[in-house]
């Protein structure tokens, strides 16, 4: 197959690691072109520079190895985490929410290059190449994608082994005949799937938790700290003030060392297929947990609501792919309105897998003593005759339906 008719440049989304260097191999081999590698160091905890040297080595035109850490956690964690964000009712969105912003440098690149086509690493069945794609295309709708898993006839792990190793491309040890599960990281979270992870019924090893240390070897004393919020972020830990990535850092160091933020979860993806995945999110989980506390005694109750209702739809979005759909953005503007008021601190208790709130307060607190304690006081005008009429006004259709149905 050849198509360097039709290719000039590609940019490539290289993470240095054994199937995107066959890739990179692959579309030197099919499509005749110059090929511009990127790799995003997004907190994976990898040698970010054996990617440069490795894609220097394989032959890439040019090579772009950046930090986009504060970034990530800033523009694309947090605004999140705003919205109190869970699929599916657990899953923090680790992998999501990395896709749009690589996607996003990747064509920022494509376009400082003059490339005309980006290509991506995420197989044919999974999630990433939606969120890829569907991300490229919002931002530049002229680009041309290439998707190796879609177009190769390298369908096994043996031929794409065999392949690697005809054309001299290093296998690691444990990537030879049959890899134990797949992993992906960032500051985010750690996600583990595929291959012993693929039955539901069986237990995971504890080996395959690579993020924390487990719930029960957990220390029998528990870290307290306090956590200061900002308009819905979080700005401190223990009074001491951090960046958006150093925020995230410090609390995935204690989350981890308390066993924090595992989920063993089988999730829908949007092709349609029932996946099981091993996630770990300390310091996400933490955060989550105590955004919900400060927002408590901070949002009125309506807003509050209308929150919870509209984040399942928000959290969809995001793991579908549509991060630069225009509903993901006008939903992102009715979330940070409703920070304005959400300042504070919370006072967090992580114990042996728990993450406990001890307490929460904040100048912007709706929550008042005075009106409603048990006992007499004089500071509110409460009425307690005003509930009799409040109770037979809403109960007045339950009571019409009873009456008129009989």
């Amino acid at each position: 197959m050849s198509h360097e008719q039709s290719v000039k440049k590609i940019v490539l989304a290289y993470s240095g690691g054994l199937d995107t260097s066959i890739i990179l191999r692959w579309l030197q081999n099919n499509y005749k072109c110059e090929i511009v590698t990127f790799t995003a160091n997004i907190g994976q905890g990898k040698d970010i520079e054996m990617a440069r040297e490795k894609a220097k080595f394989m032959g890439a035109k040019e090579v772009y190895v950046e930090n986009l850490c504060e970034e990530f956690v800033r523009d694309f964690v947090f605004p999140m985490l705003r919205a109190n964000t869970l699929y599916e009712g657990t899953y923090m969105l680790g992998t999501p929410i990395a896709r749009p912003l690589i996607a996003k440098r990747q064509i920022e690149i494509a376009e400082e290059t003059g490339a005309d086509a980006v290509a991506h690493g995420a197989t044919s069945k999974g999630n990433d190449q939606l969120r890829f794609e569907l991300s490229y295309y919002a931002l530049k709708p002229d680009i041309k994608i290439i998707a190796p898993w879609r177009e190769w006839n390298l369908k096994s792990r043996t031929s794409l082994m065999d392949y690697a190793k005809k054309h001299h491309i290093t296998v690691p040890m444990d990537k030879c005949g049959a890899t134990p599960f797949s992993v992906d990281a960032n500051m985010l979270h750690v996600s583990s799937e595929g291959k012993v992870l693929e039955y539901p019924e069986v237990q995971a090893a504890e080996y395959i938790w690579s993020n924390s240390i487990s719930p029960e070897e957990a220390p029998d004393e528990p870290t307290v700290l306090d956590i200061d919020f900002e308009n819905g972020d979080p700005v401190s830990i223990d009074g001491e003030r951090l960046s958006p990535a150093g925020i995230l850092l410090k609390l995935n160091e204690l989350g981890s060392m308390n066993g924090i933020g595992r989920l063993d979860l089988v999730e829908n993806r949007f092709v349609g297929l029932k996946n099981r995945g091993l996630y770990e999110t300390p310091g996400g989980t933490i955060l989550h947990i105590a955004h919900r506390a400060i927002e408590s005694i901070t949002l009125d109750r309506e807003m509050g609501h209308l929150k919870d209702e509209l984040m399942p739809r928000y959290a969809k979005l995001i793991y579908n792919g549509f991060w630069f759909a225009p509903e993901r953005e006008m939903l992102q503007s009715a979330i940070d309105f409703s920070q304005y008021a959400v300042s504070g601190t919370v006072t967090m208790k992580l114990y042996k897998g728990n993450a406990l709130v001890v307490s929460r307060k904040s100048v912007n607190s709706l929550f008042s003593a005075d009106w409603v304690t048990f006992e007499d006081s004089s500071l509110n005008d409460y009425n307690d005759k005003d509930a009799t009429g409040f109770i037979k006004l809403n109960a007045l259709r339950l009571r019409l339906k009873k009456i008129l149905q009989a």
